[in-house]
């Protein structure tokens, strides 16, 4: 009986002994061991949400988005190579999307930015920078299929372009309605941040009617907070019937990531633009040969000016519709085709929307004396809009 005692007491220690080697060298054999054991206990009872058909929690966008989503296009775009590899690359203000790159390789640049179909027919929408010099590109569309586009025209003063591809029947997004968007209305911003895939992003309408930016000529942005990165530019601002507001088109950054400080080309500005380009692959607008500066409180006092509403003609091109009809710098103009004139962008807005060739009435404020001047309209020449200053 003792010699059994002493029997099993060695082989309790010879068993605890290799326990203990095993648990220090190898206990991942232990974990195997254990983990097969619970595979072969009872399932643990969970609990799971219903099925598909469920409803969307309260403050879920998800119509919104499935709705807008099949709209939204990549844009990837090869040009030949500058010397200066990236615009704007380290601007501390405004930044144009060039999505990650452009990427150099054998002389040639590869961009990337996002683009809005807008009709059926196979016309998209995108930002002008977006495809500016481009000798190719290519349209991927979000049920995955890649197909090359051709440029129908492109506006340098708003930063919009229409570009098409040959195929029918695609998913066109439905144009919202601007007069019912207000300040702190909920926005989705739709594009493809720095080429990571098709991204919604959320955020509220921060302010409408921005301008004297100095991005754009012609500028009525809608400022946002919904995160906007490179890559997004020409993508879609919808609100929450996925509806399209406006074009998504620079941020305010320091980093180049979101600060939540983003503006779109109002959908207003879109159509028109979209309508002339279609129609005539080019925006024609009226143009007098002006360059105004807003009248400063200053500016007024030396003047002598009771109000600050106006512009003053800061110079006067040479040869121009205004030289020709008598327009000299310094005068001021307070109204165009007797329409009030309130500081240099209605007046930029109010001179585009003439008609190259029809004679108008200008009213002008001349040495403390209003006078009338009858102009010939000219044709607004084709130009880059005017672009933050590249920092060092």
């Amino acid at each position: 009986m003792r010699r059994l005692w002493l029997l099993f007491a060695q082989t309790i220690t010879v068993a605890l002994a290799l326990w203990f080697i095993v648990a220090t060298l190898k206990p991942e054999w232990l974990a195997r061991s254990t983990s097969s054991i619970h595979l072969e206990s009872k399932p643990v009872s969970v609990q799971e949400a219903a099925g598909s058909d469920a409803k969307p929690s309260q403050g879920s966008y998800r119509e919104a988005a499935r709705r807008a989503m099949p709209a939204v296009v990549n844009i990837f775009t090869t040009k030949e190579a500058r010397s200066q590899a990236r615009q704007f690359n380290n601007d501390p203000f405004f930044r144009r999307f060039f999505g990650e790159g452009p990427n150099t390789q054998d002389d040639k640049q590869f961009s990337l930015g996002s683009g809005v179909i807008i009709s059926s027919e196979g016309y998209i929408l995108t930002n002008d920078h977006v495809i500016d010099g481009a000798e190719e590109m290519e349209v991927a569309l979000a049920d995955g299929r890649k197909v090359p586009a051709k440029l129908v025209g492109s506006d340098p003063d708003t930063d919009l372009a229409v570009i098409k591809v040959n195929l029918k029947n695609l998913p066109s997004i439905t144009l919202g309605r601007l007069d019912n968007a207000k300040v702190g209305d909920v926005v989705l911003a739709i594009g493809n941040p720095f080429g990571v895939g098709q991204t919604v992003t959320m955020g509220i309408i921060s302010a409408l009617g921005r301008n004297h930016l100095g991005i754009n000529t012609f500028e009525n942005f809608i400022q946002t907070d919904a995160a906007i990165n490179p890559g997004n530019s020409g993508g879609a601002l919808v609100d929450t019937n996925g509806h399209l507001l406006g074009i998504n088109n620079v941020i305010y950054t320091r980093g180049g990531g979101s600060l939540g400080i983003g503006f779109a080309i109002p959908v207003t500005t879109v159509k028109t633009v979209m309508d002339a380009i279609i129609r005539n692959g080019q925006v024609v607008r009226g143009w007098i040969g002006v360059e105004p500066q807003d009248i400063t409180p200053e500016l007024a006092e030396n003047f002598g000016l009771q109000k600050s509403s106006g512009t003053i003609i800061a110079g006067v091109l040479r040869g121009g519709p205004a030289d020709k009809a008598g327009v000299k710098p310094g005068d001021i103009l307070l109204s165009v085709a007797d329409k009030p004139v309130s500081d240099t962008v209605s007046m930029l807005n109010l001179v585009a929307q003439l008609t190259p060739g029809e004679k108008v009435r200008l009213t002008i404020l001349r040495k403390s004396s209003e006078a009338a001047i009858d102009i010939t309209v000219g044709r607004r020449p084709r130009s880059k809009p005017r672009r933050p200053m590249e920092s060092e």
